[in-house]
């Protein structure tokens, strides 16, 4: 049967081999509180200790087409962290630690460098945010993906006392709107980014950009940056009263996530530099500043929502990951209006 198996284009032999070989990365996670061994039909997780009323918060998402550079480049050690560091943004904006993380790897052929370097990534995103990667779906599936190809998705989870829960209900009129500076394009866009850059552009993965070091395959997998600890230590100081990942639909459709009925906030553009590759982009692809702010970070990965009287408690420090003040909320704005 097996070898009926491996003529369909399964081999099972292979993929043991191939999965055996990942046991100590992903076991290099594990936290305390993880009761299962790595191979499991389930992975099991005990609550932490101390905690009063704790609320579990969960999030699953993707990379989106970023995947297709690491397809074009070869380079598909950072693609698990980027998938990693976007689901503990995501729960991180409603207050909540990372407890575990699980992931689905999907592919025509399971090559055993290609699903290590993925692992490796995974592994590290998990233990820089002190995740435990406790399990996940590894399939294989002839004639599905294209050659070479593959799909990668995680799920996140998380918890926080009730009492600590950030929603956004308690945001008010004249509240300050602060921003921590993103890593690159992080993992959104990259659509319209791939068909400017290769299509419009006619450029390769070794180019380059001007104002913009390195090559595009450098800037183009720049990874997700976590947002975790600068949250933490922003929440010690001062009151976090919303906070927005800013992802899909960027600053426009994703600050209005967390806003209260009734408000709106301005943004002012003039209050930080947007890197030179989101400038390029826009200019080369003849790319609307609407459109823009709509499709990309243009620069902010992540949005804090504090009172203006604590604003002279926000750390100040290094540009390139401080936060910085960008706008103000407003009873008489709509939605976000970037002037």
């Amino acid at each position: 049967m097996s070898s009926r198996y491996k003529d369909s284009g399964v081999d099972i032999d292979a993929a043991g081999k191939a999965l055996k070989g990942i046991g100590e990365l992903v076991r290099g996670t594990f936290r305390s509180e993880v009761l299962s061994r790595i191979g499991n039909f389930g992975g099991l997780f005990a609550m932490p200790e101390g905690l009063k009323e704790p609320v579990l918060v969960s999030s699953i998402d993707g990379v989106g087409t970023k995947l297709r550079l690491a397809f074009m480049t070869g380079r598909h050690d950072t693609i698990g962290e980027d998938l990693v560091n976007h689901c503990v943004n995501d729960i991180l904006v409603q207050g909540a630690d990372p407890l575990f993380f699980l992931d689905y790897f999907g592919c025509g052929k399971l090559e055993g460098d290609v699903i290590e370097a993925v692992v490796a990534g995974l592994a590290r995103g998990c233990s820089n945010n002190g995740c435990a990667l406790i399990g996940g779906e590894t399939a294989e599936m002839p004639g599905f993906y294209a050659e070479g190809e593959y799909d990668l998705a995680g799920c996140i989870i998380g918890v926080v006392e009730r009492g600590e829960l950030i929603t956004g209900e308690r945001i008010e009129d004249g509240d300050e709107v602060w921003a921590f500076p993103s890593s690159g394009l992080h993992t959104n866009g990259y659509s319209l980014a791939r068909k400017i850059v290769f299509e419009e552009a006619g450029l390769s993965v070794e180019d380059g950009i001007p104002g913009a070091g390195g090559t595009l395959a450098d800037l183009l997998l720049e990874v997700h940056r976590s947002y975790l600890p600068e949250v933490c230590a922003l929440r010690q100081l001062v009151d976090v009263r919303g906070l927005a990942h800013i992802t899909g639909g960027g600053l426009i459709d994703n600050i209005p996530r967390i806003l209260p009925e009734g408000l709106g906030v301005i943004i002012e553009s003039s209050a930080w530099e947007v890197p030179p590759l989101f400038e390029w982009l826009a200019g080369e692809g003849d790319v609307e500043s609407l459109e823009m702010y709509r499709v990309f970070n243009m620069g902010i990965g992540m949005v804090a929502i504090v009172p203006q009287a604590d604003s002279g408690r926000v750390p100040g420090g290094d540009y390139r990951w401080a936060p910085f003040r960008i706008g103000r909320v407003s009873g008489g704005a709509e939605g976000v209006k970037i002037v």
